[in-house]
């Protein structure tokens, strides 16, 4: 029997990476086989897994974790996969999940005699994205691979790069649910989960996908468990602030970086009026510096100017 969310509970947000890494990361059948249907939902492909493999310190090292709480494993079939849920894209997003494919997928050792590039298994990053979009068009998924831009042929590599951009599927939300796919139940799942106005449609999903069943099965006993709802909220609220005091940190240097470049402005500025007084009154540096009330520090640097124009002058 599949579980059902009751308008009382009080879901914990699972677009929170720390609470979908959680999640799906329990050492439960549940939970494995949970994150196999959202695994194959996304490659359209049926995944098994067989481990999740560490990938960061352990969770009470919370001052060195990642800030990203992805999910790396691997299926029965060898295939390597990457899934994690961002709030919170970097400014570089594109780069960085092209970085992690390419340095999972190199991470496979073909070496031996009896190996082979032919060897190498398919290697998949997920990313699910719960509020930014990376690409302008209506389409909430995207499956990236390798391709001759011009004659429109792909290479046939092994590496895939799969986005689904939550933001964008509201178009999902109009939808009965004996009309969505297996991808767009998830991405329902995903995005309203913890959403009461939604629970009715969300409780529908759950009673006809098994494996979205059991995920929600683990969110609720999570967020039910007064002790592990306090450890994800606290963990989450440390992120928070660490985001928030380096953004801080950043404004606080751009203003101070733009008042030093003000300052230095006017300096420069004063610099070349010093060397035009020079050239154009015939006066001393010392006594065009003193005109223009420039620092004696920046003496050195008229002096520099003037000889690399050859002017003649008088210290």
């Amino acid at each position: 029997m599949s579980v059902q969310f009751s308008p009382e509970d009080d879901i914990l947000d699972i677009r929170y990476d720390n609470v979908f890494k959680a999640i799906f990361t329990k050492d439960t059948p549940e939970a494995r086989i949970a994150l196999g249907t959202l695994i194959s939902a996304s490659i359209n492909d049926p995944v098994a897994v067989e481990v999740i493999l560490q990938n960061e310190p352990a969770p009470e090292d919370i001052h060195d974790r990642q800030i990203r709480f992805d999910i790396h494993c691997r299926a029965k079939n060898g295939q390597l996969i990457n899934v994690e849920m961002t709030m919170y894209p970097d400014q570089f997003e594109p780069l960085r999940i092209e970085f992690f494919t390419c340095r999972l997928f190199s991470s496979q050792d073909i070496r031996g005699a009896n190996k082979t590039y032919a060897d190498l298994r398919h290697t998949y990053h997920i990313s699910i994205l719960a509020k930014k979009n990376l690409e302008n068009d209506q389409s909430y998924f995207h499956h990236f691979q390798y391709y001759d831009s011009i004659e429109k042929i792909a290479l046939g590599g092994r590496t895939h790069i799969i986005t689904i951009e939550l933001a964008k599927a509201d178009a999902v939300a109009e939808k009965d649910v004996d009309e969505m796919s297996l991808m767009e139940r998830w991405v329902f799942f995903l995005k309203y989960c913890a959403d009461r106005e939604k629970r009715e449609v969300v409780n529908q999903i759950l009673k006809s996908e098994e494996g979205i069943s059991m995920a929600a099965e683990t969110l609720l006993n999570i967020s039910t468990d007064d002790n592990e709802r306090a450890r994800l909220l606290t963990e989450y609220k440390i992120i928070l602030d660490y985001q928030s005091g380096m953004a801080a940190a950043r404004k606080s240097g751009i203003d101070i970086g733009t008042e030093l470049g003000k300052e230095l402005g006017k300096e420069l500025g004063k610099i070349e009026s010093a060397v035009e007084a020079v050239k154009s009154w015939k006066v001393s540096v010392t006594d065009a510096m003193n005109v223009i009330k420039l620092d004696s520090k920046y003496r050195d640097d008229v002096i520099a100017e003037l000889k690399k124009q050859g002017v003649d002058f008088t210290e």
